[in-house]
């Protein structure tokens, strides 16, 4: 079973992608939401649909740990990867993007691209629909927080999580229903956004778990803007973390998946749920200075190349 999870830049007369600034190493937090007795009463019945929903996504989760995928740790002895390897993987998922704009539908063909990242600090906001119980959202916010920490590390990017309804990069944690009313929520966040990026979200189909897209600077090509990022709250709770860490780190400029990258979160084969330690390398490679915005991966290559080597040894 695969799962899509389209990294966009869709915006009328903008390029085609995909603040309160923290101290490196600290993540600032948002106070997750304390549960009081009774609160799980006080949200909306899920509809019909979206219960069919979650009963299938339960299903999925279900498969496939029974097939020992969604691996939860960050890869081992099992697992092995040389500089080669991570130089490789590194050139084909933050240099290429795995869907395009065709006539006004996503299609699932790769594409050349060059290499995005941000360049100010990251606002971070999580948006939970009323769907969300107060128990789940502060399992999450945990969730998020120390996702956040561990990219943050990765990265040496500066990081803070804000209030809902602010920040630069927005996450939707919707059901069926409220996603379906998501439309003027994101046109306001991205004005400018095109018809097919908005009919993905609002028509987002069952195979699709989870997506995030992107814009980027006009006067900054190749540095991100803004960025929205929509879970399933239909998800059972793995499912939800492994959309949350793919949407979030993709949304730091690793747009693409690769289905020889191992171990990783980037491909599809649902072998890993969560970022391994491999993944963690790929960003830090992503935001090192020797790199920048806009390069192509012909002028990367030797520098992307040396960098894996100075990480892991040996010849690349």
């Amino acid at each position: 079973m695969r799962r899509t999870r389209p990294i966009l830049g869709l915006l009328a007369g903008a390029a085609l992608l995909a603040g309160c600034e923290a101290p490196s190493g600290a993540v600032t937090t948002a106070p997750p939401p304390v549960p009081r007795p009774g609160d799980d009463a006080l949200f909306v019945t899920p509809s019909p649909a979206s219960a069919e929903l979650a009963d299938y996504y339960a299903r999925v989760q279900n498969g496939l740990l029974t097939e020992g995928m969604l691996r939860t740790d960050r890869g081992g002895a099992d697992t092995p990867y040389s500089a080669r390897d991570l130089a490789r993987n590194f050139l084909r998922i933050a240099f290429y993007e795995e869907y395009s704009d065709a006539g006004g539908r996503l299609v699932a063909r790769e594409a050349a691209s060059r290499l995005h990242r941000w360049i100010k600090p990251v606002t971070i906001s999580v948006e939970y629909g009323n769907s969300v119980s107060p128990t789940i959202r502060a399992r999450d916010s945990v969730v998020v927080s120390r996702l956040l920490g561990r990219i943050e590390t990765a990265t040496s990017h500066p990081i803070a999580q804000v209030s809902p309804g602010s920040g630069n990069f927005r996450v939707f944690v919707v059901n069926e229903d409220e996603r379906r009313a998501l439309a003027p929520r994101i046109k306001a966040i991205m004005p400018n956004i095109s018809s097919t990026a908005l009919n993905t979200i609002i028509n987002l189909p069952r195979s699709t778990y989870c997506l995030v897209f992107a814009t980027t600077d006009a006067r900054n090509p190749g540095t991100y803007s803004q960025a929205i990022a929509v879970v399933r709250a239909e998800h059972p709770d793995l499912l939800r973390a492994s959309c949350y860490h793919e949407e979030i780190a993709q949304g730091f400029g690793l747009a693409n998946d690769y289905p020889l990258a191992r171990p990783s979160l980037f491909n599809d084969d649902e072998e890993f749920a969560l970022l391994t330690t491999h993944d963690e390398l790929l960003l830090k490679m992503l935001y090192d200075r020797r790199l920048t915005p806009g390069m192509t991966e012909t002028q990367a290559r030797p520098i992307v190349e040396r960098i894996a080597q100075e990480l892991l040894g040996g010849n690349v």
